[in-house]
């Protein structure tokens, strides 16, 4: 059991080490899309992974479309402040492509425009917040993910 946990274009290191260490922890893959917003070296990614960084299972892709070409038959959905529908009601399915965007403005509007009925949110109840921090929002949907799989 596990899933693809995909990060468009990651801006925050501590963010991308942390999904990294819950990659890990979830059995999950990470698939990172360049361009990042650091060095993948970067001494705050690795101490945010701590030791575990060099067990994790990571992919490097150079561009979005690199990414889109390698995974064109997967089963892939995208989570988006934009989405209609509540990640909750992903027909979650193992090893399927969960996609987040940047931090600081999401996915591609591309991406959204040509994926609706595919793109899900995690709901929000405050006007005062546009968005959850980027290791929340993956952490919520893969262990959601994993609870729906353990009662199947």
């Amino acid at each position: 059991m596990g899933y693809n946990i995909v990060l468009i274009e990651p801006e925050i290191p501590t963010n991308t080490g942390n999904i990294g260490r819950l990659s890990l922890a979830s059995g999950s893959t990470l698939h990172l899309v360049k361009p990042f917003g650091f060095e993948i070296n970067d001494s705050r990614l690795k101490r945010a992974g701590l030791d575990y960084w060099k067990n994790i299972s990571l992919h490097i892709y150079e561009s979005i479309e690199d990414f889109f070409s390698t995974h064109t038959d997967k089963n892939i959905v995208y989570l988006s402040s934009h989405g209609k529908k509540e990640y909750c009601s992903i027909d979650y399915k193992d090893d399927m492509f969960l996609v987040f965007g940047k931090e600081s403005v999401g996915l591609p509007k591309s991406i959204i425009d040509k994926n609706s009925d595919r793109l899900y949110k995690i709901p929000i109840y405050s006007e005062h917040i546009r968005s959850l921090n980027l290791a929340n929002a993956v952490s919520i949907v893969v262990y959601e993910g994993i609870r729906v799989l353990n009662t199947k």
